[in-house]
């Protein structure tokens, strides 16, 4: 099975939406754009007001991972640990399934993460009491950055498959 990647076709940037800490008080930017054909998360983390994450995410149609075992990605990144998160129908809204990543500063990696390591997380802590992630039950995907570094970031994103 492989994952429709008709969320890197530009026709469709609209579907990216940003979700920063701004929500909190914070004044991080971080937004969704495409560059020669790539995805790129971007933007500048900032620890000012309490802040200190950027994240985007695009709604996904529940059941298309059903058949997965994980997802591998195609990244470059700026060598900060960045987070792909997963929503759920199963769990409510402000509950994500995050799995953790590191890049390498201008190198292409292709990261492969299992269903069985993203943990359940509300707010940056994580919801021991929670399900197991169900991949047919995956409404949401996104990329966070929460790594206390204030400054630039950039994470290009060429390609996103199941495994």
């Amino acid at each position: 099975m492989t994952f429709k990647t008709s969320f890197l076709d530009p026709a469709e940037s609209d579907r990216w939406h940003a979700v920063n800490d701004g929500v909190m008080g914070g004044v991080s930017a971080g937004a969704f754009h495409f560059d020669a054909g790539a995805g790129v998360f971007s933007g500048e983390l900032s620890l000012d007001h309490g802040g200190g994450f950027a994240s985007v995410r695009r709604a996904v149609s529940p059941g298309v991972l059903a058949d997965s075992r994980g997802m591998v990605m195609r990244v470059r990144g700026d060598g900060r640990r960045y987070q792909c998160r997963v929503g759920s129908r199963d769990m409510a809204p402000e509950i994500s399934y995050a799995a953790g990543f590191d890049t390498i500063a201008g190198e292409w990696l292709d990261v492969r993460i299992a269903w069985q390591e993203f943990e359940a997380v509300r707010r940056g802590h994580a919801v021991p009491d929670a399900p197991r992630l169900s991949p047919a039950g995956i409404n949401r995907l996104g990329f966070l950055l929460a790594d206390r570094r204030a400054g630039p970031f950039r994470l290009e994103i060429a390609s996103i498959r199941a495994a």
